[in-house]
């Protein structure tokens, strides 16, 4: 098997992270366009969640999501738009997904919705970590950070 992945290791590299980044991108896209198409039942249900300003809020929702999600997909500023998004994600997994006080009938979906949000976490985590990767606005890994490698021992 590492044979096989050694042998497209490099395309991998080259385009991965573009998929990578459309594919996280995505969910904030279309969820801000969803938000901006019903913006009076979204403040109203943000409101519901007992969160003040939901109409302010809103508003910096959609363009975090929208905007953000555009640009992560160039992958311009994408380690800050990544550790914007990594915390906008564990917010909402917290307000929005509290299954440890769901009903019974709900503590399924919202278990679900939560581990979602960890897992989108985790993918921001790795941009915010190695950058934006090739094809990018950003430039390969201009921006990232070298990361020293661990001897064996």
């Amino acid at each position: 098997m590492d044979k096989y992945l050694d042998k497209y290791a490099a395309r991998l590299a080259h385009y991965g992270p573009l998929a990578a980044r459309i594919l996280l991108a995505q969910v904030f896209i279309v969820s801000g366009f969803g938000k901006w198409k019903a913006f009076a039942a979204t403040a109203a249900f943000m409101g519901n969640l007992g969160l003040p300003a939901s109409q302010l809020l809103l508003v910096l929702t959609i363009a975090l999501e929208l905007g953000g999600g555009i640009l992560l997909v160039l992958g311009w500023q994408a380690r800050a738009l990544a550790l914007a998004f990594f915390v906008f994600t564990f917010l909402t997994a917290v307000v929005v997904h509290p299954f440890w006080s769901a009903e019974a009938q709900n503590l399924g979906g919202q278990l679900n919705n939560f581990m979602k949000n960890l897992a989108i976490m985790g993918g921001m985590l790795y941009v915010v970590i190695h950058g934006p990767g090739p094809l990018s606005l950003g430039g390969s890994q201009r921006n990232a950070p070298h990361v020293p490698q661990h001897k064996k021992r």
